[in-house]
């Protein structure tokens, strides 16, 4: 005997709140109300939280500062830019909120965080934003702590 589970929200409600977070994904580097993503599913601000919840699992904000944060790991690790720049680049206006929730979710502070990144696994390549691990490096005669040192000669 199969036992059918029913489902959390109907299909059509489903396809609208997917529509709204791919408009929540795409925007999250900008100001947002809740009322700007429950237009995108056509519902009210109240009711559309409450499924949002339940057909995701978290609330349009958790998956907005979900999305925000991921985001600012990825520009900490590849980019060059400051904190503050990564700050304003993935929708916070508050350098102190920013970096307050990022602790939050991630164990450390963004600037520890990449200064933990970048000394542990690797440096970045001079000109590039790619990252290879040190033991590679001084295999090949590039000391990693210093950057702009890219001989790819092997040392005999």
């Amino acid at each position: 005997m199969t036992r059918r589970h029913p489902s959390l929200v109907d299909h059509e409600t489903f396809v609208r709140l997917s529509r709204s977070r791919d408009f929540l994904a795409a925007c999250f580097d900008r100001q947002l109300r809740l009322d700007d993503a429950a237009r995108q599913a056509y519902l009210s601000k109240y009711h559309y939280q409450r499924l949002f919840q339940r057909a995701f699992g978290e609330s349009p904000h958790e998956f907005l500062t979900r999305r925000r944060i991921d985001r600012a790991r990825d520009l900490l690790a590849s980019s060059d830019l400051t904190v503050s720049e990564i700050c304003l680049e993935v929708g916070y206006s508050s350098l102190g909120s920013f970096s307050a929730r990022f602790h939050q979710r991630v164990g450390c502070p963004p600037s520890e965080f990449r200064s933990r990144l970048r000394g542990i696994y690797a440096i970045p390549w001079p000109g590039m934003h790619h990252f290879l691990p040190n033991c590679f490096l001084r295999f090949y005669g590039v000391d990693p702590v210093a950057p702009n040192t890219a001989t790819f000669e092997k040392r005999v």
